[in-house]
């Protein structure tokens, strides 16, 4: 009975979703589309299926309505940051994001049912309201493994970014030729990106701090924030910032070796338990079984 009942209302809210649209002006939202969509199908695919396949429905028929919602100011404070974290603000917006949260709510147990009856599955219904729950924790779970994806990223181009930054300056560019030359030498990476993204910030009369500032809320990292605020205390005293960033580029490297020897020292940990599971009754067993096959007279 419960699973019946809950059939009925996720189709009778399938159903509301898409009557409300059916009174939105086709021709306004094809145009404003448009205008606000400049994201390429490769782009797109460069993210996930999901998303690729999801974005064109949620963006038609759930964000004009997480758009019109009262507290929606509180949904960009919430998605605002993480979406820059992980490189996506150009992709979703926080009411876009959201509303991809809403759709999978429908979204999941639909592929669900159809996986359920294109397979002949005997699968049982209740795992739709479980399937529900998932898609729409989904969304922040990606996220998450974006964010996390893109600050390694960020640590790994760190070194080599910053000694070409300290070269760059010390021959005698300025501060954002100097970054043009990181970005025109270094290999592609998010961190190139953002000196891209910095650079704009400054060209259009950002300053040199503010424009710091916003480069480490975007990536979010301790080894970027301490980048940036030793940038921004040597321009307020007008210090010669070649050797602080030859400095930094140092603390930066042995840092990262000590986050791989951390990372050495609990993989023998890690490696224990299935150790203790697979290998060591697999290496008792071919010792103890011939002996207790001895004991038992088998074979003799």
């Amino acid at each position: 009975m419960l699973v019946f009942w809950g059939s009925i209302f996720l189709f009778g809210l399938s159903v509301f979703l898409i009557t409300i649209q059916m009174f939105l002006d086709e021709d306004e939202f094809q145009a404003q589309d448009k205008l606000d969509d400049g994201v390429s199908k490769s782009e797109l695919a460069k993210h996930g299926l999901i998303l690729r396949y999801s974005r064109p429905f949620f963006r038609r028929y759930v964000s004009p309505i997480v758009g019109s919602m009262k507290n929606k100011k509180k949904i960009r404070d919430r998605y605002k940051r993480p979406l820059a974290n992980a490189g996506l603000k150009d992709i979703l917006s926080p009411e876009e994001l959201y509303s991809f949260k809403i759709f999978l709510i429908l979204g999941f147990p639909i592929m669900f049912l159809f996986l359920r009856w294109f397979s002949a599955a005997d699968w049982d219904l209740s795992f739709v309201f479980i399937v529900a729950v998932v898609g729409f924790f989904y969304p922040d779970i990606w996220i998450k493994g974006k964010i996390d994806k893109r600050q390694e990223e960020v640590i790994l181009a760190m070194p080599f970014c910053i000694d070409m930054l300290a070269l760059s300056v010390e021959a005698g560019l300025d501060f954002v030729a100097a970054m043009a030359k990181v970005i025109e030498k270094a290999k592609p990476s998010p961190l190139t990106e953002e000196f891209q993204t910095m650079i704009k910030e400054i060209r259009v009369g950002a300053s040199r701090a503010e424009a710091l500032r916003n480069l480490s809320w975007r990536i979010n990292l301790i080894q970027v924030s301490s980048f940036c605020a030793t940038l921004i205390a040597a321009d307020s005293v007008g210090a010669s910032i070649g050797p602080i960033l030859k400095a930094l580029s140092v603390e930066i490297r042995q840092k990262r070796s000590s986050d791989i020897e951390k990372k050495g020292a609990t993989a023998a940990t890690k490696i224990l338990i299935p150790m203790m599971i697979f290998i060591v009754p697999a290496v008792l067993l071919t010792v103890v079984a011939p002996l207790a096959f001895e004991a038992m007279g088998i074979g003799q």
